[in-house]
């Protein structure tokens, strides 16, 4: 039964989501990963429109979180930086999280922190 890849790309999208919520604890992450984490955001073309894509691993290498923004902001960096210390949370929260300094993640990390979502604890780097 021939199937087109458009067919593929469809059940991808649409089942992917699911996928990861059924299998995010089964991936958790060593201790000694997590404790450090690397974020980043990154210019991509998506469907033919530019955004951001905001991606954290571990030191591993192994991807923890990531979101897509139409804006790199400090409500965009937030909104990430949140999700990524809520679906992660089962595995304790990092010791440091490592940027490039952008002011929006900076900004975002110190908000987070007076809110108490994100721990005082967690250094920026």
């Amino acid at each position: 039964m021939p199937v087109d890849h458009t067919t593929i790309y469809c059940w991808v999208q649409k089942y992917a989501p699911e996928l990861d919520k059924q299998t995010r604890w089964y991936r958790q992450v060593p201790d000694w990963q997590a404790s450090s984490w690397r974020v980043d955001e990154t210019y991509i073309r998506v469907g033919g429109k530019w955004c951001y894509l905001y991606r954290a691993i571990t030191a591993g290498g192994q991807t923890l979180d990531s979101y897509l923004s139409p804006k790199r902001n400090v409500a965009a960096a937030k909104r990430f930086l949140a999700k990524a210390l809520r679906s992660n949370a089962s595995a304790g929260y990092p010791r440091v999280i490592n940027t490039d300094k952008a002011p929006s993640l900076a900004r975002a990390i110190a908000e987070l922190k007076s809110e108490g979502i994100c721990p005082p604890t967690v250094e920026h780097r």
